[in-house]
């Protein structure tokens, strides 16, 4: 990993990562706190505290959102920049074996929130340093995001309380367990998919297996759900779009010779293309209307609509992609396939253009680990990537806006 300079929000050259280096041990201590102590969406109280703590310590002046959450403004002048960390758990039980594993039963840091706050945190620490005996040319406004694990996301509560207010581009980051510390992963154009929950209680009358003719047979008529819907959706819609519905739950039935009178199932409904996924709302009702009514059951559709792809500008990925060529070496960017997963800092770049990055955090040549799984575990290196990337990133995009004000762009 390289040590070439950044630019500081004058355009002169600015080493970042000795900047960057004081703060690291710390940082981690933080990471494990946050990790060991995590909190569901909208109850991160405890984690919100320890983030504002932290920040006041270094004379800063953070502002707590409604619920939990906070941000926090550092430099002066019209705000040239915002980056975002989203701070929630996910309710798993953890089983990583690690001495600072979650102590809250059935509740983990198994995104990596942990590590988005812990790097947002050390930017902020960094920014506030350099701002200390070299002003800022602009203002960094970091966004310590609630709820991002609870659909539509916690973006949309905080953009409502006007955080988005009179900034010009934004930034995030997010943990990637397929590529290496040291690398980030990037791409122009839609990065993350969209994502819906759909639910279904499915209800007939009940009756013995030996007579499914005199009832509605409600699991045959679940399995034609589960299977057709997708199919029809399909059929429905560009292939390129890349819709996709897959059941995570199908709940019916207590014995072996009853036919139910009640089932349940529920799934997600991703989509590469968001105008696909628009249309893809409009088609379901009317789709799984049509699946069952052969069956002769009733289908009460809950469609909970989730989230937008990601989609990155070109300006600001480029703005990203030279922050971490500068801090982590030529070869530290890596094109990155677009996820199927969902991220709902996709409203933020909804109001405001900007770009999301994946930072690398498997040991190279260790494990490779998924997301949202109870074995997750993060090389705690990607901390100081993260927080020079995204550093550099801000003193980038200042001197972008002030080039930008002044006519030059």
């Amino acid at each position: 990993m390289g040590n070439s300079p950044s630019l500081s929000a004058s355009g002169s050259p600015l080493h970042v990562t000795p900047l960057v280096a004081k703060f690291v041990d710390e940082l981690i201590e933080f990471r494990r706190t946050i990790h060991q102590h995590p909190e569901l969406s909208f109850r991160e109280h405890r984690t919100t505290d320890r983030i504002m703590a932290r920040l006041e310590q270094a004379g800063l002046h953070p502002v707590r959102f409604k619920y939990t959450g906070c941000y926090v403004d550092i430099g002066r002048g019209p705000i040239a920049v915002a980056l975002r960390a989203d701070i929630d758990a996910l309710p798993i039980e953890e089983n990583t074996g690690l001495d600072f594993a979650s102590i809250n039963e059935g509740v983990m840091h198994a995104c990596g929130h942990d590590i988005h706050q812990s790097v947002m945190l050390g930017v902020a620490l960094t920014l506030a340093d350099i701002d200390s005996s070299a002003p800022l040319a602009g203002t960094v406004r970091i966004i310590f995001q609630p709820a991002e694990e609870k659909l539509p996301g916690g973006a949309v509560s905080v953009i409502k309380e006007g955080v988005l207010k009179d900034v010009p581009r934004a930034f995030a980051l997010h943990c990637e367990p397929k590529v290496d510390v040291g690398q980030v992963g990037t791409r122009i154009g839609a990065i993350t998919s969209a994502t819906d929950t759909i639910k279904l209680t499915v209800r007939g009358h009940g009756g013995h297996t030996s007579r499914p003719h005199l009832t509605e047979d409600l699991i045959y008529a679940m399995g034609q759900i589960a299977i057709n819907v997708p199919a029809v959706l399909s059929r429905n819609l560009d292939v390129r779009a890349g819709v996709l519905v897959v059941w995570g739950q199908i709940e019916a039935g207590v014995a072996p010779n009853a036919i139910p009178a009640t089932g349940y199932m529920a799934g997600t409904m991703r989509c590469l293309d968001a105008d696909a996924w628009y249309k893809a709302a409009e088609l379901l009702d009317e789709v799984v209307e049509q699946v069952a009514a052969p069956y002769g059951v009733e289908v009460e559709l809950e469609h909970v609509q989730g989230v937008p792809p990601v989609v990155n500008t070109e300006t600001e990925t480029t703005l990203l992609e030279n922050a971490a060529r500068a801090e982590l070496g030529e070869d530290s960017v890596v094109l990155m396939e677009q996820s199927m997963g969902g991220e709902d800092f996709a409203w933020m770049l909804q109001e405001v253009p900007g770009s999301m990055m994946r930072l690398g955090t498997r040991p190279p040549g260790g494990q490779t680990y998924d997301l949202h799984q109870a074995d997750y575990v993060a090389d705690e290196r990607a901390i100081e990537c993260g927080v020079r990337v995204m550093t550099a990133t801000a003193l980038r995009a200042i001197n972008h806006q002030r080039r930008t004000d002044q006519g030059e762009l």
